[in-house]
């Protein structure tokens, strides 16, 4: 040991040795008033030192303070009173010292230990929580968490009375921690795994107190356990990647709990068993469900992994192929998983690995599904309409934001899975709420072509159906969907946007081209078919086209091209690149309009 570590030592050690000897006489003679400002002053004496306690110089110190502690409090002749005294203090101390080191952690672990088994349950699994929830910044490292969700996981099995109403308080202080962890970034992320199987063994502890109890306090602790658990296996997938190397072997043990506490595959990626257990939890409208804001993640997240992993899906003895299979043939079912589905999709936490293995879960449930066309009188399809809604736009933000083309590409083939899977009454209505709250031009783009592309299809079928009848006798009412003047609406919307003056370009011209082919082809086909189902063919209609979005329009293309032909700079050559096209439509669309208005 060097002089300095040896100084150090030769100061502390004596004084704290000092100090607990005097709380301890002072306790033993009833002196309690003193006694409290001792032990306060002993917390402010350790605290100081635990927080240099990294240094590599303090290391040997820390460890002979912790080593100090623990023989002090595992005296066999040591009074219970001063036990109970020093657990009040102790915990959060020796915690900060367990930073320093792997040794150092392993003796504040013991030291906890001991005060769990020789003090109050009840005392300590407050003094444990507040310990965890009330760490200073230097100290929010998972080093610091570890003994005390090790003490809990003890504490747990040891309290004999409302042990849900007990758990159900500590449970958000634990999961607060681990989400505190699992967003923030560890090179190593040894730490962060051991802080999780901690967590395990919380919940190991939490399944055999659920084995001593009567079967209605049984089925509430057990529904605590399973949304504790789906919360974990959220945070586990949110911590994949940045710190934490090995998720599924944690993600196995985790779906160990699953059949346990009732839940199935089915039932969490339908959202049945996750709406079912937060009724049972949280019944009392009390703040403490709010830590569990990501078991619906949970629950979708379980389900995948066991997609992504046979042993997964083994630990949670399921038969992932009939789940599958049930999925593929219940519409009702797969429009529910669609809905859990978009958690994964629209979460900013999760990795992109995963996202990828959602989608594919989601085409794997698509492919072989059987469409309902016709609608099923018993059911209220419209009830859907806002959760597909809701999950398209999670599907959207991937298509925008994916890393690279395959996963646009595989989105994307989900966005038009789903969409085929929604009765067309109601594929029009979710379309146009997806165009009128998308702020992407190239998105807008892509469902506007959707929108020509079902009025094609749609159109077709029609004329097929009605063989031998001319196209003028052909009741278009009876079999389109997508024929409205709704259609129109959505071409106003980009060419004439609501706040006023013509589309910015270039920066919407994906959006104003494909507003203008969905103009040109309604113009075409109904002119064509000497029809009028969209009104676009009637003259007000039309002199509103010519005068409120195509004129305006042209005035600002050539305009803006104009600008662009004196500059040679590759700004000035995209903007030509992307303008091209604009204008060769909207010429095409304004002939168009001219002609008709001749005939109208």
């Amino acid at each position: 040991m060097s002089e300095g570590k040896s100084h150090l030592s030769d100061s502390f050690i004596p004084r704290l040795q000092q100090t607990l000897t005097t709380c301890s006489q002072l306790i033993e003679a009833g002196d309690f008033s003193n006694s409290d400002g001792l032990l306060t002053g002993l917390a402010d004496f350790l605290t100081p030192i635990s927080e240099e306690a990294s240094n590599l110089d303090l290391e040997t110190t820390s460890f002979q303070i912790l080593t100090e502690i623990h023989c002090f409090i595992s005296a066999p002749s040591r009074n219970q009173e001063v036990i109970d005294a020093l657990s009040f203090v102790l915990p959060k101390v020796v915690c900060k010292f367990a930073c320093a080191s792997k040794r150092c952690s392993e003796i504040a672990k013991l030291i906890v230990g001991h005060l769990v088994s020789m003090c109050s349950p009840r005392e300590m699994l407050s003094i444990l929580c507040e310990a965890l929830s009330s760490p200073t910044e230097m100290f929010r490292v998972p080093c610091y968490f570890s003994p005390l969700i090790g003490g809990l996981a003890k504490v747990i099995i040891l309290i004999k009375r409302r042990q849900f109403e007990q758990v159900k308080a500590a449970v958000p202080v634990i999961l607060g921690v681990l989400k505190s962890m699992s967003l923030e970034a560890d090179e190593e992320g040894k730490d962060t795994e051991d802080l999780f199987h901690k967590a395990i063994a919380l919940a190991d502890s939490i399944q055999a107190v659920c084995k001593m109890l009567e079967q209605k306090d049984k089925k509430k602790l057990c529904a605590l356990l399973g949304m504790f658990v789906l919360q974990i296996m959220a945070l586990v997938s949110i911590a994949m990647g940045h710190n934490i190397s090995s998720p599924l072997p944690i993600m196995i043990h985790l779906s160990h709990f699953l059949p346990i506490c009732g839940l199935s595959y089915e039932g969490l990626i339908t959202g049945l068993d996750v709406d079912k257990f937060t009724t049972i939890c949280g019944d009392d409208g009390d703040d403490n469900m709010a830590c569990f804001s990501h078991v619906k993640h949970g629950g979708s997240l379980a389900v995948i992994w066991g997609y992504k992993s046979n042993e997964t899906s083994v630990a949670a003895d399921t038969d992932f192929e009939a789940v599958k299979n049930e999925l593929q043939k219940n519409q009702t079912k797969r429009w529910q998983a669609i809905g859990m589905l978009k958690h994964v999709f629209s979460s900013v936490d999760l990795s992109w690995e995963l996202k990828v293995h959602a989608l594919d879960f989601l085409l794997c449930i698509m492919d072989g599904c059987m469409h309902q066309e016709i609608q099923n009188d018993t059911m209220d399809y419209s009830t859907y309409v806002p959760t597909l809604y809701t999950s398209l736009q999670a599907i959207e933000m991937v298509i925008i934001y994916a890393p690279n083309a395959v996963l646009r590409k595989k989105s994307f083939d989900a966005l038009m899975k789903v969409l085929a899977d929604v009765p067309s009454s109601l594929r029009f209505d979710i379309l146009t709420a997806l165009i009128q709250n998308s702020e992407s031009s190239s998105m807008i783009a892509i469902l506007l072509d959707c929108i020509r592309r079902e009025m094609h299809e749609e159109y077709s079928s029609c004329i097929s159906v009605n063989s031998g009848v001319s196209e003028a006798e052909v009741k278009y009412s009876q079999c389109l969907s997508f024929w409205t003047a709704g259609a129109l609406e959505l071409v106003e919307l980009v060419l004439k946007p609501p706040n006023g003056g013509p589309p910015s370009l270039p920066e919407y011209s994906d959006a104003v081209l494909s507003a203008l082919n969905l103009y040109r082809f309604v113009v075409i086909r109904e002119s064509t078919g000497k029809t009028n189902c969209t009104g676009v063919l009637s003259k007000d209609m039309l002199q509103t086209a010519y005068n409120e979005w195509l004129l305006p329009l042209r005035t600002l293309v050539t305009g803006i091209m104009a600008e662009n032909q004196q500059d040679h700079e590759k700004l000035a050559s995209d903007t030509m690149c992307a303008l091209n096209p604009i204008e060769l439509v909207l010429y095409r669309c304004i002939e168009l309009v001219e002609d008709n208005l001749k005939h109208a």
